[in-house]
């Protein structure tokens, strides 16, 4: 075990898949300098200029030449910077990356790691702090996922360059700082959640920084009596219906929290899966549809907090 933070684990991470495999290959925008969140921090000084590329400005060039690469044989690991920029390279994601396996007959594959940062970054208004997780779910051919820890972030980057297929892998960008402990032998499985907290008189589903706020509701509300069981998805397609729906058979209320704007949100997903599947109550908590504000007080609109979670379980658990 070793302590470090959420940037630092997912530079072990390339660092040791780089060490293993030259095929492995980072490209983008500031990779050299160690990225905007350290994320890369002192790969290209180790491994070179050749395989920590540096890239124009160009999000649909730099997916491109991913995709490219890919299907020569390469590993690439293809950084946005934010999320929010991939939306100039969405093409070459859903039309290229996405289809390729499935349109060639499984000749070619994309093993390619995409890493877009989402989530609420504080004061960088509406075009740096969206979560478009739901998008990608809804995109076949591709992997999600969603880290919450520094553990996970070191795990599931690791996994997800084992995949053989091309992962959306989305790191929120508060979360670079936050430390925890990191065992590299530890190993997940893309598609398995990770039961938090176990309990009896509600399921709760989250992913991401969310997870951390859940946590600190279960937290409030474990001191009036009531036990909650959280479940970090991890993985947002495949998502792990076993251990979710298994929990919301026992404890026949669920309720799924998220960042992203709540209409259409995964969350929804997850709900109408669960009350087909197990009969039981289901509500979502996402934010509201609307851009997200500069200022502080219109940045807040868009937030989850701890409060708002558990005001929103006790409003469940309460009897009408």
């Amino acid at each position: 075990m070793a302590m470090m933070t959420y940037a630092q684990a997912a530079v072990l991470a390339l660092q040791h898949e780089m060490t293993e495999d030259a095929n492995v290959v980072v490209i983008g925008e500031d990779v050299g300098r160690g990225g905007i969140f350290g994320q890369y921090k002192g790969l290209q000084h180790t491994f070179g200029d050749q395989r920590v590329i540096d890239t124009p400005i160009s999000e649909a060039a730099i997916l491109g030449a991913g995709v490219g690469m890919a299907l020569a044989g390469l590993r690439p690991v293809v950084e946005m910077r934010v999320v929010d920029f991939a939306l100039c390279g969405m093409d070459e994601i859903v039309n290229q990356a996405a289809k390729n396996r499935f349109m060639f007959g499984g000749q070619g594959r994309v093993p390619m790691l995409i890493r877009m940062p989402i989530g609420i970054w504080d004061a960088s208004a509406a075009q740096h702090t969206q979560s478009f997780e739901s998008w990608f779910a809804h995109l076949p051919g591709v992997v999600v996922a969603c880290p919450a820890t520094p553990q996970d972030n070191y795990a599931m980057l690791r996994a997800a360059m084992a995949s053989g297929d091309p992962v959306i892998y989305m790191e929120h960008k508060t979360l670079w700082a936050m430390t925890g402990e990191v065992d590299v032998a530890h190993q997940v499985r893309l598609g398995q959640a990770h039961t938090l907290r176990a309990g009896t008189h509600l399921t709760l589903v989250s992913w991401s920084k969310q997870v951390h706020l859940c946590m600190s509701a279960c937290e409030q509300l474990a001191a009036q009596g009531i036990e909650v069981e959280l479940i970090d998805l991890r993985t947002i397609w495949p998502w792990d219906r076993e251990t979710v729906l298994k929990s919301c058979a026992k404890t026949k209320n669920l309720l799924v929290v998220h960042e992203a704007v709540q209409a259409a949100g995964f969350g929804a997903e997850i709900a109408a899966t669960a009350a087909e599947a197990t009969g039981c109550r289901v509500k979502r908590l996402g934010a509201p549809r609307i851009p997200v504000g500069y200022a502080p007080v219109l940045e807040d609109q868009s937030r989850i907090s701890a409060d708002d979670i558990a005001t929103s379980v006790l409003a469940m658990l309460t009897p009408a």
